[in-house]
């Protein structure tokens, strides 16, 4: 008995006739997003002037209401800690925040609006973001993955909110609702 061994490998596919592979067409289409993304960076003139804190997260620059993006700070009636220990940690939050933009001039970039009509925006002060700075010292949570490694610091070190028990300031609102406007 004999065997043909050159049958009994499986023969490679061939791509359909006609077909190229779509990688320039990819790369073309990825760098023609980056330039309209760089583009529209620098038409959309950054909010700048005189500011006002409002709570941990919210700022308002000339007239303008603007949220920090990428944060979620404490609510300015809320309250870490428990009972005899609790103490004003949204109060805390607005004086740190109250502190970095009195560092130099604020410039920030609006990537959103929220459903309150701020514009929700990507701010610096001195260069410096000020979103990372509010996690990194712990008077703020990041919300998703943009301030992950500064909130692991905060965490670590038990800075600001970090220090003891605390509501993540979304559950602190979801059991303590605004009042219909």
């Amino acid at each position: 008995m004999s065997f043909n061994l050159s049958r009994a490998r499986p023969r490679r596919a061939r791509p359909p006739q006609g077909w190229r592979p779509q990688t320039w067409r990819g790369i073309a289409l990825a760098g023609a997003l980056i330039v309209i993304a760089l583009v529209v960076e620098h038409v959309i003139p950054p909010l700048t002037g005189a500011v006002r804190v409002s709570d941990g997260d919210s700022v308002e620059i000339s007239g303008e209401r603007v949220r920090l993006e990428g944060i979620d700070a404490p609510e300015l009636h809320q309250d870490c800690g428990e009972g005899a220990k609790a103490w004003p940690c949204g109060i805390q939050a607005r004086g740190a925040l109250a502190a970095l933009v009195a560092q130099g001039e604020v410039s920030c970039r609006p990537v959103d609006e929220d459903r309150y009509g701020r514009a929700v925006a990507r701010c610096t002060v001195g260069g410096a973001d000020i979103g990372a700075a509010l996690v990194r010292q712990g008077w703020a949570v990041t919300l998703g993955l943009a301030y992950r490694a500064e909130e692991r610091a905060a965490r670590a070190a038990g800075a600001g909110i970090w220090a003891g028990p605390f509501d993540m300031p979304a559950d602190w609102r979801a059991r303590h609702p605004r009042p219909a406007e």
